[in-house]
């Protein structure tokens, strides 16, 4: 059990990446704190959890409001008595969202609130609890195109991601001596329905998969089993890092300095 006696709470874990990260980190042991916007699935998630005989509870929190962030936090204390592994999962990919001239700016602020902000947030009140705990782990959702220009546009989400990339980094060098670990987990192209749902069109799924090495898209599942290695000691000598489980699509474009 790579995870037993350990507190984990989950930003979007509803579905895609959060709640498949949710079910492998209650199986390896961790009491898990579900939170997100989707009170029913949030709550199946947890009833599945707890189906499986692990411990679980559902937070409904807004990551882009710092009252609902903080009150997480505290949740996760209150009912496990601690918090080891944070999970900035969170985030969205909006349909409006295109290129600089296309994209509205409500459609880039409503994006950072989420995928930057709520990284921010969790972490402003996440980090007194783990060193609280006396330590432990972070994993921020970033994402390949932090790297690459994405072939279908969606410039607010890249730009989000690159923040996130960043922030993650930052964070590693300042907590480094405290015991806690900042790492960035970076998927490439999933088949999650946050991806399928933008990519509503096979020209415009074709389009992202002809750039995929491996010739298919990730599965949630495969992303749970890297964030539990980022989360789980296994990983102890590891921050400041950004874990890559993108089928092989940067090593095709970016060149390595």
């Amino acid at each position: 059990m790579r995870l037993e006696n350990k507190v984990a709470l989950i930003t979007g874990a509803s579905n895609g990446i959060g709640k498949a990260s949710a079910l492998l980190f209650a199986q390896e042991g961790a009491k898990v704190i579900v939170t997100d916007i989707n009170d029913p699935a949030g709550e199946a998630t947890v009833a599945e959890i707890k189906a499986g005989g692990g411990q679980a509870a559902f937070f409904h929190a807004d990551v882009s409001k710092a009252s609902d962030c903080e009150a997480m936090i505290k949740f996760a204390e209150d009912t496990f008595g601690a918090l080891h592994i944070l999970f900035n999962n969170a985030g969205i990919m909006h349909g409006e969202d295109g290129d600089a001239t296309s994209t509205a700016e409500e459609i880039f602020d409503l994006t950072y609130a989420i995928n930057v902000k709520g990284v921010f947030f969790g972490c402003k009140y996440g980090i007194p609890a783990i060193q609280r705990a006396g330590g432990g782990s972070i994993i921020n959702t970033a994402s390949f195109v932090a790297h690459l220009g994405a072939a279908t546009p969606q410039l607010a989400y890249t730009a989000s991601k690159g923040a996130v990339l960043s922030m993650s980094r930052e964070l590693a060098v300042i907590h480094a001596r405290e015991n806690i670990r900042v790492n960035a987990l970076s998927p490439g192209p999933l088949r999650t329905e946050l991806l399928m749902n933008f990519l509503n069109t096979d020209e415009k799924k074709q389009r992202r998969l002809v750039h995929v090495p491996m010739g298919r898209f990730g599965e949630a599942a495969e992303m749970a089993k890297a964030a539990l290695f980022l989360a789980s000691d296994d990983s102890s000598y590891m921050t400041g890092s950004e874990f890559l489980v993108d089928g092989g699509i940067t090593a095709a474009y970016v060149t390595p300095e």
